[in-house]
């Protein structure tokens, strides 16, 4: 057990000391592409430079709508390193869905993947910089000679803004996280704490790095013990499975649905997992029974945690050594308080065994929402994160999830937030009512179900996936429409859901 604990000022001084200490050491791959990291840091120094020389740095913003890439690795710490406010956007939203949250981060540029250029230009703010990157537009990359370059030491401060992560909101749009330097790189050693890594490790990211999952737990993890970064540009679990053989992979950051679909591949049970060493969990809940089955085949243990976007993201981990206890997400991270207070006011404290909302404080957690000071102050209240989140800690400190307070459904990982979708519905002049609910899916956790009441008697459910194809994406389609001639209510009028996943489990 070794782990690298020590606190940067920011990522980016993290990676310039890796740069600084192993110049010759593989830093990423993906596909053909591989860099150094000296050269690694080289190109990260390149867009810095190119940036600031521009005029952009301290205060402003910078979307990046990016798949996986080596650039979009370069991308995040190069957004850094110039001063400026990272924003990762999915690059599956259409432009529907990127409009509002490009108009609320007021960014100064916009990197994005060529490939997306049909969408994207024309409808992007013409006083904005756009940079179309990879295959058709330019590289991140630069040549592995180009020697290192000087940053300015002040450049980025700790205290200065780092991310803008955009999450969910309840009420529709999304909202955008607001996380320091010094947050950032805190939560990187808190993490290393209780999943300590070995200098050198082979790190497999298979989850989207516009997500602060694959970025802390990829991205920023391997930069931290100057491991080797395997990005995987798009899911496929027979390429996966070839990937931990044949680069004798020792750290694989999935989700469930990831492990399920190893699983279920035919080259599964063939694939010699030697070099796997520990193997962590998020995103979403990890069913006991996967985690039994995926230790019991591969022998590497699964480490299951628990985060979220305003949290910089890391809460609480099983530790990689010592006891894990399977169905739970861990215990806090050092210097990180997590309590559970009654869920209606928030200000009792709950003993242990006893079940209420989720409330954590630590110098991880985000500065606040941007542009959204009413949701802000119900989030943060006397320096706690308010979750959202229902769970229960045990007489050792292990945190269980046990529901969610918010009405937020995760399907494969993702965030789905139905009043989204119930949104689009709407708009189709056909429906006169429709909700939206998650019910539970042996693969992906949950799925999502659209219960729907028709004006139009002629409209059918392939009219309606239609409707939303065009303006959702892919992740955030029901996977099934359902009729009704009316929906449930409460007693006040709403929509009530309850009975509704009552009536679907029928």
């Amino acid at each position: 057990m070794t782990g690298n604990h020590a606190l940067y000022p920011s990522v980016v001084h993290m990676l310039e000391a890796a740069a600084r200490q192993q110049p010759y050491r593989t830093a990423l791959v993906c596909g053909e592409d591989k860099l150094t990291y000296g050269a690694y840091f080289a190109c990260v120094s390149a867009l810095a430079t190119e940036l600031r020389t521009a005029g952009i740095g301290a205060g402003d913003r910078v979307v990046t709508i990016m798949g996986n890439s080596a650039d979009a690795a370069i991308a995040t710490f190069g957004v850094q390193a110039a001063g400026a406010q990272l924003v990762p956007l999915n690059p599956a939203y259409t432009m529907a869905e990127l409009a509002p949250v490009i108009a609320d981060a007021d960014p100064r540029a916009i990197l994005f993947d060529q490939s997306l250029s049909g969408r994207l230009v024309g409808n992007l703010p013409a006083s904005v910089l756009s940079i179309g990157i990879g295959a058709g537009g330019r590289r991140l990359i630069a040549p592995p000679e180009m020697p290192i370059q000087q940053l300015d030491p002040l450049v980025p401060q700790p205290g200065s803004l780092s991310t803008l992560q955009y999450t969910g909101g309840t009420t529709g749009l999304p909202k955008g996280a607001n996380l320091t330097h010094r947050a950032v790189a805190t939560n990187v050693a808190q993490r290393e704490a209780l999943l300590p890594t070995n200098e050198g490790e082979q790190v497999l990211c298979i989850t989207p790095l516009f997500h602060v999952y694959a970025v802390s737990m990829g991205l920023y993890l391997a930069a931290n013990c100057r491991g080797t970064l395997h990005i995987v540009r798009k899911f496929d679990a027979g390429s996966v499975l070839s990937l931990i053989a044949g680069e004798k992979i020792t750290v694989l950051s999935a989700s469930p649905t990831i492990l399920l679909g190893l699983m279920a591949h035919q080259d599964f049970a063939g694939t010699n997992f030697e070099t796997l060493k520990v193997c962590s969990s998020g995103s979403a809940a990890l069913p006991e029974s996967v985690l039994e089955r995926w230790e019991a085949a591969t022998g590497c243990p699964v480490c299951e945690g628990y985060g979220q976007t305003e949290a910089g993201p890391v809460l609480s981990y099983n530790p990689r050594y010592g006891m894990r206890k399977p169905g739970t997400v861990g215990v806090a991270v050092p210097q990180t308080e997590i309590e559970i207070v009654d869920h209606v006011e928030g200000s009792a404290v709950l003993p242990s065994g006893e079940t209420g909302e989720i409330r954590a404080r630590g110098p991880q957690i985000m500065s606040g929402y941007r542009n959204r000071p009413k949701e802000t102050g119900e989030a943060l209240r006397n320096g706690w994160l308010y979750t959202g989140d229902i769970g229960r800690i045990d007489a050792d400190g292990y945190l269980t999830i046990c529901d969610r307070k918010k009405d937020m459904v995760i399907t494969a990982g993702f965030n789905v937030y139905p009043r989204e979708i119930e949104d689009v519905l709407m708009t189709h002049g056909g429906i006169l009512e429709a909700a939206v609910i998650g019910v539970p899916d042996a693969y992906r956790g949950e799925v999502l179900v659209a219960c729907v009441v028709r004006r139009n008697p002629e409209l059918s459910d392939q009219m309606l996936m239609e409707h939303l194809g065009e303006r959702l994406t892919k992740y955030k389609w029901p996977k099934e429409i359902r009729f009704f001639e009316s929906l449930p209510k409460t007693t006040v009028g709403k929509t009530n859901k309850s009975a509704l996943r009552e009536m679907i489990a029928q």
